[in-house]
């Protein structure tokens, strides 16, 4: 399993822990047998993290969860955290830190208790394959599962804290110890419109 280099405007390329990504060899499945399941995907072509990862096969060993728990808890976090654009390789290091928690027993009961509970909700008892507003009005209506309460928590620091996101969404990180903002690009944001003139002051003459 390769580490993940991700290059910065300022900075020479900064090595991460590896979650996921892997060589462009076919992924193999004896590497996984530690695990109970391994989730795998693709990263699309073009987009920034295809441009900074090593490989645009990603892969995320479970050890608690099963397969169709994994994917059923990807789609979650992308259900209650929605992003149009952002990469599943992403959504499946939520999902691999979700894992991790459910080496607890009453844990892992809970996440597949919440399962069964968001899958009795949809008609024909398959969340994963209920349309994107079922999938939404269930989720609605089971908030005070413990599931959801243990997704959404740990999707605030899961998703947006780690260095693919920072990627994804243009965040280039803590400034004061490299300088500040004023040398390291603190106008170059691309994802969100430029401010009318009127909205900053008159510069002094």
């Amino acid at each position: 399993m390769k580490t993940i280099l991700l290059k910065s405007e300022m900075e020479p390329l900064v090595a991460i822990t590896p979650i996921f990504v892997k060589s462009d060899a076919p992924l193999a499945r004896r590497e996984f047998l530690k695990g109970t399941a391994v989730l795998t995907g693709v990263i699309a072509q073009g987009t920034t993290l295809s441009m900074l990862t090593p490989s645009l096969t990603w892969a995320a060993e479970l050890s608690v969860l099963n397969e169709v728990e994994g994917k059923f808890l990807l789609r979650l976090t992308q259900v209650i955290f929605p992003h149009k654009k952002m990469p599943e390789a992403i959504n499946a290091i939520a999902v691999k830190d979700l894992d991790g928690t459910a080496k607890d027993a009453s844990t892992a009961k809970d996440m597949r208790d919440g399962i069964a509970a968001l899958n009795k909700a949809v008609a024909g008892g398959d969340w994963i394959k209920a349309s994107p507003a079922d999938q939404l009005a269930a989720v609605k209506a089971n908030t005070a599962l413990p599931l959801f309460q243990k997704v959404r928590g740990q999707c605030i620091t899961s998703l947006y804290d780690n260095q693919l996101a920072y990627a994804h969404f243009g965040y280039e990180g803590e400034a004061f110890n490299k300088g500040g903002y004023i040398t390291r690009g603190f106008n170059d944001l691309k994802w969100l419109p430029d401010p009318p003139l009127a909205a900053s002051p008159a510069p002094y003459m």
